[in-house]
């Protein structure tokens, strides 16, 4: 782990070729940073100094450190994306954190967020005999609300005879307009801004005469700044998507502290920058000093991939979109540049809604998946969870999707729905998981938070 050692009253520390995972609650212009526990005071500061190949504080040191703080009785943290989700359920971090802490899912889904009646576009355009559609893997399986004769997802196109191909990047997409040259070939990309951006990339390239695209990109940050501008928004400190601040820039969420006064960190996918950022944000509600920490600051670097932002710019412009369930948010949303409208599937194929059709842009009846999304509920508070909506045979979009928090929390092993509120939503959660109080319990959770590092 390095040495420690104190350092001269009134002297910046300065470490030469030391990195550290750290936050940066005392002193955020400089680098290295206090590590937690880090006492400073007119006289002395104590700083660890990491170096060589072992420079992360391990998830357990965080964990030693969240215990020890003197928290409030509750804190609600929200996270925005479904990777942060899938780390914390994976890890069991819900059992192993103290009990007053609620981590809460988030709109961090692009799919569960896709409107159903863009899918709807994508599945009419699949049955067409002259036209190939390509979508991300988890596109295919999510349902719409179609007609009880006609095709409710892709793969039920594709198993009626359509021509649909499950894609994992842009370029296979490109790669197979150019095997058909005489066939049209439909793009249903969907996604937050990390997905977006190489879309962009794709089509500022050009693409093939045959090749279109569906777009159904959103951005991130506006479904949080409509639940912070709301009555209830429902946390009162926010973990903000690693990846998406290493395209953007982590400056982006600068607005959840300064202009609302809610702590915010912006944190990687593995348990020890997870629980560096929750630690952040737990001192900061403490201290009621909130600001931005960047505790993805090896990869989320200030300003973003230039790159990524110049495409998307050159593509894209911003517009009110969209979300499923949820309804319009402003500003939220991509659409292709006019000088790009050749490219447009809409525009070619003469996409319009059909708003006569029987709940068209809506979740299922009964399906929970627009409150799952912003936070309002866990998933196995909706009354379909487990009942009728399974991975097998999901109802709703966060069933389909590996990002989504309903298909995380079944395959972390909450199985069961539940009833009475959030914090009976929340005891399932914890029941799969280790409990702090049990010392056997912590030295599982122990075990469990280094099969995860070590698996990621």
């Amino acid at each position: 782990m390095g040495k420690m050692g104190p350092v001269p009253p009134g002297c910046c520390p300065k470490w030469p070729h030391a990195t550290l995972l750290v936050t940066h609650l005392d002193q955020p212009n400089h680098t290295p940073r206090a590590l937690p526990g880090t006492i400073w005071d007119s006289n002395a500061a104590i700083w660890e100094v990491v170096t060589g190949p072992n420079f992360m504080v391990s998830a357990m040191t965080w964990l030693d450190r969240i215990r020890a703080l003197p928290l409030p009785d509750k804190v609600r943290v929200m996270n925005v994306c479904g990777g942060h989700e899938r780390s914390i359920s994976m890890a069991g971090l819900r059992g192993a954190l103290p009990a007053g802490i609620e981590l809460i899912p988030g709109p961090g889904c692009p799919v569960c967020v896709c409107p159903e009646e863009d899918i709807y576009a994508a599945i009419q355009l699949a049955r067409r005999d002259d036209v190939t559609v390509a979508a991300f893997g988890d596109m295919l399986r999510v349902p719409c609300n179609a007609p009880k004769a006609e095709p409710r997802s892709l793969e039920q196109a594709k198993a009626a005879g359509g021509d649909v191909r499950p894609v994992s990047s842009p370029e296979e997409v490109r790669s197979i307009a150019e095997s058909m040259p005489g066939r049209e070939v439909v793009f249903f990309a969907a996604g937050f801004e990390t997905t977006t951006a190489p879309v962009a990339g794709l089509i500022a390239q050009g693409l093939p005469p045959n090749l279109s695209v569906l777009l159904s990109g959103r951005l991130t940050w506006p479904a949080v700044a409509m639940l912070l501008e709301s009555e209830t928004p429902g946390f009162n400190a926010l973990i903000a998507p690693g990846h998406v601040a290493t395209v953007m820039g982590p400056e982006e969420w600068s607005f959840v502290a300064d202009k609302h006064g809610i702590p915010a960190a912006v944190a990687g996918f593995n348990s020890e920058s997870l629980l560096a950022a929750m630690y952040s944000v737990l001192r900061q509600v403490i201290e009621q000093k909130p600001f931005l920490d960047n505790c993805y600051g090896n990869v989320a670097k200030p300003g973003g991939n230039p790159t990524a932002k110049s495409v998307l710019k050159q593509v894209l412009d911003v517009t009110d979109a969209n979300w499923r369930g949820v309804g319009i948010i402003p500003a939220s949303g991509f659409t292709l540049k006019p000088a790009y409208a050749d490219c447009d599937a809409r525009l070619r194929f003469d996409i319009n809604p059909d708003e006569d059709r029987k709940r068209a842009g809506e979740m299922p009846p009964g399906c929970g998946c627009a409150r799952v999304v912003l936070g309002k509920i866990y998933p196995n508070e909706c009354i379909l969870y487990g009942r009728a909506c399974t991975p097998r045979k999901p109802i709703g979009p966060c069933m389909v999707s590996d990002e989504g928090a309903c298909r995380i929390w079944w395959a972390s092993g909450v199985r069961e729905p539940t009833s009475g509120g959030r914090h009976a939503a929340e005891q399932p959660a914890r029941a799969h998981a280790v409990m702090p109080q049990d010392p056997a319990g912590s030295k599982r959770a122990g075990a469990r938070l280094a099969a995860t590092t070590k698996a990621s």
